[in-house]
């Protein structure tokens, strides 16, 4: 594929992904911003401007450390930062305030790009993880603005994707980067099998560990409250399928353990989903948003409030990290790790390889072969304090001893910002 078939089916597509942008938006008070920013249409912005790239709340938590250093190095710039998803815009917007801009990304077409980019006119441009876009690429590059992929992965599943449809595409637009600030070795191997140059790939590690982000005492302290004294195991960063799957293998369960479970799903449009699943399950459920209670007779308490992961972290005894029962990748682990907590995740953790086999040898989690498993596992663990202690204080000095990325990146980053 080149650039001109890919260009072509994104014009044939736009108006189903308007059509489901509208649609799956129609509720959220972003939702004329957002479908006006991805046509790009956006006010235009005098100075100079350093533009960040974060898909949603994942990637710009990660960012966040390395946005706070380049405003204190660079307050005469202003920082525009871009969000795909509206859970992201909120997340910008509630940290920082007005002290960044905040748009949603355009899509990938030569008129958008070329008007989005003409009206923020960045200096440089930062993008997170995989997001390759070709058109952007294309049109930064001409203009001579450095592109930066920075915290980049690429998984062996993504590496045969393009391979497979996109190779020569990939290979030119890889190589209309400035740099690729790689997680780690097998991804900067990957990068460079799509036919990066060796001097734009440097290893640098992964942002999430340089995370600081602390979680809200007052709401963990209305957490512990409403949860009492009882065990709790979080199911954090649920997707579509694991809670059916969680709850059906916690029933099956001939013993059942003596804990609260914690289902937090992942996107909050299905909170009212998870928790009639659960309801039609037979089990006792509330909603975190309540605000009630648990009793000993309440066996789930559902998470369908934003925000709150790190004190659901805080107040738990295990967590397991959702994402990673399907077929999906798996979600990010380290906010666990940094909570001390011993950590269980599934078969599915492409997206966290390094951080999941890392985590494997330094015995600080455990992986499960599926949820028949995992209940297994937590009911082992729930009778063996020490194990937990064990596991979680491993996972807790393996996140403090992969810490340094943002300085690395920095130094990459200085010299390509005028």
């Amino acid at each position: 594929m080149n650039r001109f078939i890919y260009t072509l089916l994104l014009y044939l597509s736009l108006p189903i992904a308007i059509l489901k942008l509208i649609a799956k938006e129609r509720k959220s008070p972003f939702r004329k911003a957002k479908l006006k920013n991805q046509l790009g249409f956006v006010t235009k912005t005098s100075g100079k401007v350093i533009w960040v790239h974060c898909v949603s709340v994942g990637e710009f938590n990660a960012a966040r450390p390395l946005i706070d250093k380049i405003l204190d190095i660079y307050p005469e710039h202003k920082l525009a930062i871009t969000t795909t998803t509206i859970t992201g815009a909120g997340a910008v917007r509630n940290h920082y305030q007005d002290r960044v801009i905040h748009y949603f990304f355009p899509f990938d077409l030569p008129f958008i790009v070329g008007s989005f980019v003409n009206k923020i006119n960045p200096v440089a441009c930062i993008l997170l993880e995989t997001e390759i876009w070709p058109n952007l690429i294309n049109n930064l590059n001409k203009k001579a603005i450095p592109i930066m992929l920075i915290n980049a992965r690429l998984s062996e599943r993504s590496l045969n994707k393009y391979q497979k449809f996109s190779s020569k595409l990939v290979q030119k637009t890889i190589n209309q980067l400035t740099l690729i600030g790689s997680q780690n070795n097998p991804s900067s191997e990957r990068f460079l099998s799509l036919g990066a140059l060796p001097d734009k790939v440097v290893t640098v590690g992964n942002l999430k560990f340089d995370s600081n982000e602390k979680d809200n005492p007052n709401t963990t302290q209305s957490l512990q409250q409403m949860i009492g004294q009882r065990r709790v195991v979080v199911f954090a960063s649920t997707r579509e399928g694991e809670e059916k799957k969680i709850i059906q293998s916690y029933i099956s369960l001939k013993e059942k353990f003596d804990a609260l479970l914690i289902v937090v799903p992942r996107h909050p449009q299905r909170f009212d989903e998870v928790f009639n699943l659960i309801v039609e399950s037979g089990l006792k459920v509330k909603r975190r948003s309540d605000g009630l209670g648990c009793d000993e007779s309440i066996q789930v308490l559902l998470g369908d409030s934003m925000g709150e992961l790190l004190s659901y972290y805080s107040v738990c005894d295990i967590a397991f990290i959702g994402g990673s029962l399907i077929d999906t990748g798996g979600q990010n682990m380290l906010e666990a790790a940094a909570a001390s907590k011993p950590i269980l995740f599934g078969p599915s953790v492409f997206n966290f390889e390094k951080i999941a086999q890392l985590f494997l040898e330094k015995d600080a989690a455990i992986q499960v072969g599926d949820a028949d498993d995992l209940m297994k596992t937590i009911s082992t663990l729930l009778l063996d304090d020490t194990k937990r202690q064990k596991l979680g204080e491993n996972a807790k000095n393996s996140f403090e001893k992969n810490r340094g990325a943002v300085d690395r990146l920095l130094k990459l980053i200085i010299p390509n910002i005028s």
